[in-house]
């Protein structure tokens, strides 16, 4: 049961790509963003009362600040920068870059000093960097800067994003995923709503179509916030080093979706670029995993 949702799950978020783009085309990625943070606060809330019930747990103030911190970093810096990428660039390139997620936490572990890269991992990374070259050279010799500027955002987004998976892990150890996650949101919200009001009340929601009304809500609540919460089941019976090889998939997906329902186009470059890409990130990822589970292995007993 936990594959198949993996599955269907690796589907959503592919198809989301090309849905965030065709909302973003009617009511703009500034009410998107405004839209989708007044909802997101109303699902965390039902989370926590679904959890908690009336008795919401308290926090000290240092966690308060640390969970605020996270929000911004998550939410008003992460997401915002993923929307406005998605709608300057393609479907297909934003789910490729997003994908480059492992490397930026491997390399801010190695910042940090929890872990010390290796040749494998350097190769990864290298041929990783090789593979993004490739794939945006059409858009930086075709002279394409916004949808290059999209690609530049989402590269920095995904290191926001790897930045708050590792900052999240104390917290997540001291409350639990579903504190950390509710409360993270309701903190990253606000900054979201105040930037993008003037955004939000000039989208033209009167004329929307009651498809677009079910896009957004999909994209909102069922593949984000849903989404993840069943990822991280996903993870709790598959074990992160089972389930983390099916996020490569996303990228085939979004490009395949993308191709039939919103007409991009694919150069053998740019094809080639996307599989040295993941081909680098896998490497990367696996030998530092690999490395990780010798660490932690028992020693053999005489």
């Amino acid at each position: 049961m936990a594959l198949v949702a993996a599955l269907v799950l690796i589907v959503i978020w592919g198809i989301n790509f090309s849905l965030q783009k065709f909302v973003f085309g009617v009511v703009g990625p500034g009410g998107f963003l405004f839209a989708r943070y007044l909802i997101m606060p109303l699902c965390a809330v039902a989370l926590l009362m679904w959890r908690f019930g009336l008795k919401f747990p308290s926090l000290s103030r240092r966690d308060c600040w640390e969970l605020a911190r996270l929000g911004i970093a998550g939410h008003f810096l992460h997401m915002g920068m993923v929307t406005y990428g998605i709608h300057w660039s393609t479907a297909f390139s934003s789910s490729l870059i997003l994908a480059c997620g492992p490397i930026f936490t491997l390399l801010i572990l190695r910042f940090l000093g929890v872990e010390r890269l290796h040749r494998a991992q350097i190769a990864g990374v290298a041929v990783a960097f090789v593979g993004v070259l490739i794939f945006l050279s059409d858009k930086l010799l075709g002279g394409n800067w916004r949808a290059t500027g999209g690609d530049l955002f989402l590269l920095v987004a995904a290191s926001l994003f790897s930045w708050y998976t590792v900052a999240a892990k104390p917290l997540i150890e001291r409350h639990g995923g579903v504190v950390t996650m509710a409360y993270a949101t309701l903190f990253g919200s606000v900054p979201v709503v105040l930037f993008t009001l003037s955004a939000g009340l000039s989208a033209p929601w009167a004329s929307v179509s009651l498809v677009v009304w079910a896009s957004l809500i999909w994209s909102v609540t069922v593949s984000a916030f849903l989404g993840w919460l069943v990822w991280g089941w996903v993870n709790s019976v598959r074990g992160v080093a089972r389930t983390a090889p099916l996020m490569y998939l996303m990228p085939p997906v979004a490009g395949l979706v993308a191709w039939l329902f919103a007409g991009e186009q694919y150069t053998g470059i740019k094809l080639g670029g996307a599989a040295l890409t993941l081909i680098g990130v896998a490497i990367a990822q696996f030998t530092s995993r690999r490395q990780t589970l010798a660490r932690e292995a028992p020693a053999p007993v005489d």
